[in-house]
Order: structure tokens, then sequence, then C-alpha cells
């Protein structure tokens, strides 16, 4: 589906089903989208995940239901998802900064999210340095760990800290593997990439793997390995310090290029940030990459 179309789609299906609408998995089988494509798109298009679009709407309409009828606070707080008074309580003070009964009895000023609209300025999507490259399928080794959409921007940084501090340290620092986990982080380079897979089936999680291509071996307890199938790789080039030149052309991608693109469209249910074994991360002329799956439309 063509992206725009596709973000449109998403919206209006949040707008009809608001009050049993049960999440990212849902909206994204609704629009046949991958949930981590629709979830990753969404929020750098609009500055909201799916789970905070749709619980802002929830509480902005049932703040305009206090103000304007005499439903009881309870009832209204199970009318839009939540199951105690005191849970909804706190999420709605937390976004009105006023609880509701404050909102009732003073009318004090209620906090406007109103449903949105798509605008997109299309600048320079179609003059990105990127290539599209068909691979054979392949192989990568390395840690897995699960996160949810509405986090992982937050948390993922945080768990390279902990895996180069647990398992790369020491080859960083020059030394030679000092354990059968530290020869396969050597042997494979894990860490060239960082691999985003949308296959576990549980509701707001997808996996993300710091990962090395496999090149054969014995696979240490608490590393796995993942087969990526042949495609057609839409390969964005980035340079500069991370992470802004990476988040940069990430932004461009899902703002610029996918909606200006008439020729391919996503494909998959997984994506590669490639990273460059030299350099400094922090140089201004560091390489890295973005690596998604495309068919042609």
């Amino acid at each position: 589906m063509e992206w725009i179309t596709a973000i449109k789609k998403a919206i209006k299906y949040m707008e009809d089903e608001l009050l049993t609408v049960k999440g990212p998995e849902e909206v994204a089988d609704h629009v046949h989208i991958s949930p981590m494509y629709l979830q990753r798109g969404f929020q750098i298009m609009t500055g909201f995940t799916i789970g905070e679009y749709i619980r802002n709407r929830r509480l902005y309409l049932a703040a305009m239901e206090l103000v304007n009828t005499g439903n009881k606070i309870v009832d209204v707080a199970l009318k839009y998802g939540y199951e105690t008074p005191e849970s909804f309580t706190k999420a709605f003070t937390r976004f009105h900064n006023a609880t509701p009964t404050e909102v009732r009895k003073k009318m004090r000023a209620v906090k406007t999210f109103l449903p949105l609209r798509v605008s997109i300025f299309i600048q320079g999507g179609d003059n990105m340095n990127y290539t599209v490259e068909k691979m054979a399928g392949f192989k990568v080794i390395g840690f897995s760990r699960e996160f949810s959409f509405d986090m992982a921007y937050k948390d993922i940084p945080k768990y390279w800290d902990e895996i180069f501090k647990k398992y790369e340290a020491n080859l960083f620092a020059g030394n030679a593997p000092a354990n059968e986990i530290e020869q396969a982080v050597y042997d494979n380079r894990i860490g060239e990439f960082g691999v985003c897979i949308d296959d576990i089936g549980k509701e707001g999680k997808f996996r993300y793997m710091i990962a090395g291509r496999y090149t054969g071996g014995h696979v240490p307890e608490g590393m796995e390995i993942y087969e990526l199938p042949e495609a057609e790789w839409a390969k964005f080039k980035c340079v500069g310090p991370m992470p802004e030149s990476l988040q940069t052309v990430n932004t461009q991608i899902w703002k610029e290029w996918l909606p200006g693109n008439g020729e391919y469209e996503l494909a998959g249910y997984y994506n590669i940030e490639w990273y460059s074994a030299s350099g400094s991360t922090k140089d201004p002329d560091y390489q890295s990459a973005i690596w998604i799956p495309v068919k042609r439309k």
C-alpha cells in the first residue's frame, strides 16, 4: 500500500474504533503493514507513538464528556479503557494537568488533542544517497532482546552500551578474546548490524539483534542465529557522527523518501542498521547505513 494512504487509513481506523482498538498490531493488521514499520513511521511523521495517539485522543474525549455531561467519573473511566477510577485519574491528571473533578467542577481548561491530519511536504526524498540491491539470503549471529514499540528509541541505545561493556570492551582495548563469547564476537564482527525483527507475535513488542554476519562455527549460549531471506534492499548511506546522522536519514526515509517514491514500497518484517568498522562513531565522516527490504510497486 502507498505509504501516505496507509498512514491516513491507520488514523481513520483508530478514530472509527477509538473506544475498542487495542494497539499497533490491530491497526497494522488493518492496513496490512508490519506493526514495527507502522509504529516507526507513524512516530517519526507525527511525533507520537500509536499508543500515545490512542491514549491522548481518549483522554481528550473523556474530558469533553465530563464537561458536557453529568456522567459519573467511574463510568467515563470504564468507557475510555481504564479498569479503575484511580488509574483513569492518574492518566487524566498527567495529561490535562487537572483531575477529572477539577475539570468538571471548576471548568478548568482542557488540553486539546484533535484527530491528526496528514500533510506531507516532500523535499529532497529522491535526492537521498541510496542504492537498491538484490542480495542473496544470509545469516547473522548475535544478541537478541525484546523491546516495546513505545520505549525502543530510549532502550535500544542502553542495550548497545550493555553489550559493549559485557562482551566488547576487552576486544576494543586490543586484547585477545577471553572466552567463547568474545571469540564469537571477534570472529563474526558482532556490532556490524543492528537488526529489527517483527516476528515474535507479542502485543506491542518486537525483537532487536546486535549482530554480525555469521561465518560458521560454534554458537555460544546466550547468542542466536537469524537467517535473512533473499531480498531487494534499499540502502541509505549515512555520513557523520552517531546517532545524529542515522536519525536524520531515518527521518528523511519515512517523511520524504517513502511518501515521494513512486517505484518502491516496503517489504518484509525486518530492517538493518549497518555500522562501519573504520573510525570512531563520533567522527564527522563516520559511515553507517540503513537497509530496508523493498519491492517494486
